[in-house]
């Protein structure tokens, strides 16, 4: 019997590695599917992360603390104003709903803005950050007055600061009530220093963020209905 040992341990060496080469073939598959499995529960998870967030908003807007001779209504955001000269957005609320012009907005955690401008089933929001706004408020603890003033930043100034006493950075800035167009007592955010050394307020709200508000109408005050001709004679 001649011998063939060379020739069968050749061909299983050959056997092997195309049983290798299947195997990495079906690793491949495998680790593909993988990915794109995890792929698809990323997506899940971003989008559970914003119903929790969401959530969480609405779950705030329902515990806020309001006064006894307030009313309001919850809405939902639907745009931006798209525009980098002008800070607004638009609400699902209008005359249909008993907003009024000129009305304070908040969302769950603080003062956002005022309704500049209401139709029958929408109305548009100027923002705390729009060079528009100004809002009448109080610096704690000593209650000095002051006006927050937007520039078109995520923390606008604060001017006008009456009194001699050093605030410090930290300390809860609030609407004042006066000019009877805010409510007062509705939290607006904490004084800071920017890096320019001015005094701003880093808003308690979340303004790139915002999806759910609430429209609030002091019924103890007259809101001046022609609050949005003013801001439009403005422009």
């Amino acid at each position: 019997v001649p011998n063939v040992t060379f020739l069968t341990n050749s061909i299983k060496s050959v056997g092997r590695k195309f049983s290798d080469v299947t195997s990495y073939f079906n690793v491949y598959e495998q680790n593909k599917n993988l990915k794109l499995e995890l792929s698809r529960m990323k997506k899940w998870r971003e989008a559970a992360l914003q119903l929790e967030q969401k959530n969480a908003k609405l779950r705030a807007l329902n515990n806020l603390k309001l006064s006894s001779t307030l009313s309001w209504v919850t809405g939902e955001v639907l745009a931006d104003s798209g525009s980098p000269f002008s800070s607004s957005v638009l609400i699902n609320l209008g005359s249909e709903d008993g907003i009024i012009d000129g009305a304070a907005v908040a969302d769950g955690l603080g003062l956002i803005g005022r309704v500049s401008g209401v139709e029958r089933k929408l109305s548009r929001v100027i923002l705390l950050s729009d060079v528009k706004s100004f809002v009448p408020a109080i610096v704690e603890p000593n209650n000095q007055e002051a006006i927050v003033r937007g520039d078109n930043t995520s923390i606008p100034l604060i001017d006008f600061l009456r009194g001699t006493t050093r605030i410090q950075p930290g300390a809860r800035v609030y609407t004042s009530g006066k000019g009877g167009v805010f409510p007062a007592s509705i939290l607006i955010g904490k004084v800071v220093l920017s890096a320019d050394k001015k005094i701003r307020t880093r808003l308690a709200a979340n303004l790139n963020q915002l999806d759910y508000v609430r429209v609030i109408i002091d019924n103890g005050l007259k809101i001046p209905v022609d609050a949005g001709g003013i801001i439009k004679a403005m422009k």
